[in-house]
């Protein structure tokens, strides 16, 4: 249990490289030198360092945004077995706790955006909330997958599929799972195709027009809870496709560290390759991850 927290400490405090490590697999494919990978570091340290006004036409929902935008991800870290060790917190049906406290995160942040009478973050708000029902299906189809492959209904147990011997019985759902998934990682960061987290057009923003009005400290939550979101869809990704222990436990955290990192450079090749979707076709990439989830119960069910 003690090298569960020590993982657990350590994602907490890696989360933000990932973000350096996209950005900077963006700028080498663009040719360019970018930003060191420590500058999401560097912006974290400079944000809680200053102050920030809050208008008076707002409430104690404005607040609890970023702030539940950094518990969410931190409950759901909890939930996952880290480095191939047991999870801190795990109980049957934890799934369910782990789905839905990123829906409660998602609730705080667009009421947040609503909460300042803006009609730009009014709009973003309703495109997150209108995506993320499209999500939410895809992620709970590929947890249906993987307890009907495991027999549990336990994240630690669930994840572990090289135990239940999934890959020999299955591997065609587990590729089609990955696959869903990773879209939904995409989706659920505001990644491109789905979000560009570099435009400041807030007529085409989704996520960013949700937090115009947010500043230091409270943005740096913000940009934290993102890092720590991004790290927990990017280990239920790891999780499956290497194995949970190989008998060591400093190769266990360096093979998972490198399973992160190699997810950030896809995401960052992703984004490298191809612009962000109009608004209309988003819904139909969602409804493709969710048709992919739904097709790997399929062939376990037929």
């Amino acid at each position: 249990m003690v090298i569960s927290f020590v993982n657990l400490f350590a994602v907490l405090v890696g989360a933000p490289l990932l973000l350096g490590v996209i950005n900077k697999t963006k700028a080498i494919a663009a040719g360019r030198n970018g930003p060191p990978l420590l500058q999401p570091y560097y912006d974290l340290a400079k944000l809680l360092r200053k102050g920030f006004v809050v208008s008076r036409t707002t409430t104690w929902l404005f607040l609890a945004g970023p702030v539940l935008s950094v518990v969410a991800p931190v409950v759901a870290a909890l939930l996952l077995p880290l480095g191939g060790h047991p999870a801190c917190l795990s109980f049957t049906g934890d799934m369910i706790l782990f789905v839905y406290v990123f829906a409660l995160a998602r609730f705080f942040v667009a009421t947040a955006a609503m909460d300042t009478g803006s009609p730009f973050e009014g709009m973003g708000a309703s495109r997150e909330v209108t995506f993320s029902a499209l999500v939410e299906p895809a992620l709970l189809f590929g947890m249906l997958a993987l307890t009907r492959l495991t027999g549990s209904l336990s994240l630690s147990r669930m994840l572990d599929v090289h135990a239940a011997g999934a890959w020999q019985k299955a591997s065609a759902s587990i590729v089609l799972i990955l696959a869903s998934w990773f879209i939904v990682l995409l989706a659920e960061n505001a990644r491109v195709p789905f979000d560009d987290p570099n435009t400041h057009l807030e007529l085409t923003m989704i996520h960013e027009v949700m937090v115009l009005d947010h500043a230091g400290p409270a943005f740096g939550f913000i940009l934290y809870g993102v890092a720590l979101k991004l790290t927990v869809f990017s280990t239920l990704l790891v999780t499956i496709v290497l194995p949970a222990h190989s008998g060591g436990y400093p190769l266990d955290l360096l093979r998972f560290a490198g399973g992160l990192l190699t997810v950030a450079v896809a995401v960052g090749l992703v984004e490298s390759s191809m612009a962000r979707l109009r608004l209309v076709r988003v819904p139909q990439l969602l409804v493709t991850a969710t048709l992919l989830a739904g097709f790997a119960v399929v062939l376990l069910v037929r």
